[in-house]
């Protein structure tokens, strides 16, 4: 019998939008929209669907994948497809390429919202299958309590340059197809790999409970700091908008995020000059002024800090 190496839900979403998939990939036929989704179940313990489409209208699908009862960790890569310079115009908070790591309590996948516009790489895997490719008896109180999984957790992860060319080889490598699930398995367990020796850097001594009211709350904070470049955060502002304590709200910020409000504010703030700088060739005192520095060195000493290089050398190099 020929094991499944394809996602159930792409033949669900092939028969609603009229079309079939072949070597595990559906393309959005024109009149509902463009783009495709690709998926591949590499065996019972991790699985990889990849969706990058826009589509005219929002469809709801149900996932004939999930099983309510398995242990699975959830991998949701965003932001991570190249992007024409039209579709990168606008804010660049929106843009940023991360990584949402959740256990299964908060994996909301029994019913997709198959929305509009959609670039994501999901990986799914089983916690025990995880916890038995090392030994995490040593680890951090963070790995430890996200291979348990018996919290309601979610850690967001920044990505780096050397996880973003992981996930362009699985986007674009071109593997002969006898070898093409081995291929993906294995750079897949890299990335999941790599994910984890990151988060075991985290120092949190104890994590709390999350639910999807303070998880929404909490991003909402972070795009109100990140709107406002020029300005510092205030917490106590910042804890009034989200109806928390400022205890609280530095507390789950820090979870989520693995830095402190400031340290999450200025480190965007300095990859917003580094765009700024390279990208649209402004000069380092516009720059600077532009995002609230009233002291040019003191903006080139931080941003030395964050780049490892001043601002003048960084839009030269």
């Amino acid at each position: 019998m020929k094991k499944q190496s394809e996602p159930y839900i792409l033949q669900r979403l092939a028969r609603l939008l009229g079309t079939e998939v072949k070597n595990n990939r559906l393309d959005i036929p024109e009149k509902f929209g463009q783009g495709y989704c690709t998926g591949f179940v590499f065996n019972e313990n991790i699985r990889m669907l990849i969706l990058n489409y826009e589509l005219n209208e929002d469809l709801l699908v149900e996932n004939p994948d999930v099983n309510g009862s398995a242990r699975t960790i959830l991998f949701k890569f965003r932001n991570i497809f190249n992007k024409t310079a039209a579709q990168r115009e606008g804010n660049h908070l929106a843009e940023t390429p991360s990584v949402l790591i959740a256990t299964k309590s908060l994996n909301p996948e029994v019913i997709i919202p198959i929305h509009t516009n959609m670039s994501t790489i999901n990986i799914d895997v089983d916690v025990s299958y995880l916890n038995g490719l090392f030994d995490s008896s040593e680890k951090s109180p963070v790995l430890k309590s996200l291979l348990q999984n018996t919290q309601p957790l979610l850690f967001e992860q920044l990505i780096y340059p050397s996880l973003q060319k992981i996930v362009d080889e699985i986007l674009s490598e071109s593997v002969d197809q006898a070898f093409k699930l081995f291929f993906l398995r294995v750079k897949a367990e890299e990335l999941i790999c790599r994910l984890l020796i990151e988060l075991e850097k985290r120092d949190e001594k104890r994590l709390y409970d999350l639910n999807t009211q303070d998880i929404q709350t909490i991003y909402k904070v972070k795009e109100e700091i990140l709107k406002h470049p020029e300005t510092p955060p205030r917490i106590n502002n910042l804890a009034v908008y989200a109806g928390m304590s400022p205890t609280k709200l530095k507390r789950l910020f820090k979870q989520i995020f693995g830095s402190s409000i400031f340290n999450y504010y200025q480190e965007f703030r300095m990859k917003e000059a580094a765009i700024l700088l390279k990208n649209e060739k402004l000069s380092v005192s516009d720059v600077g002024y532009r995002l609230g520095f009233t002291n040019l060195s003191h903006f080139s000493r931080v941003f030395r800090e964050h780049l490892g290089m001043k601002p003048k050398q960084y839009s030269r190099s």
